[in-house]
C-alpha cells in the first residue's frame, strides 16, 4: 500500500463525516451535484494548480484555441 494512502482515507472519513454532521445538524437533505459538477471542479482546479506552476517557471498559460474558430476566422477575413 502506497504511503499516502492512510492519509487519503482519513481525508475522506473527515469530509463524510464533516457532510453527515452538518446535514445532521441543519437538517438539510442531500443534493447530489452530479458528475459534471465534480469533473467541473477538478478542471478547474487543474487549471488553476497548472497556472500557478507556470507563472513559477515565468511562464504564461493561454487557452487553445479551436480548430474550427480559426477556420470561421480565416474565412470572415478573406
Amino acid at each position: 500500500m502506497p504511503q499516502w494512502c492512510p492519509n487519503a482515507i482519513t481525508a475522506t472519513a473527515h469530509k463524510i463525516a464533516r457532510a453527515f454532521y452538518s446535514r445532521l445538524k441543519n437538517g438539510s437533505e442531500y443534493v447530489d451535484q452530479g458528475q459534471d459538477y465534480y469533473e467541473q471542479q477538478y478542471r478547474n482546479r487543474v487549471t488553476k494548480n497548472l497556472k500557478k506552476r507556470a507563472a513559477a517557471m515565468g511562464f504564461d498559460l493561454v487557452p487553445k484555441v479551436e480548430n474550427e474558430e480559426v477556420l470561421c476566422l480565416a474565412s470572415a477575413m478573406g
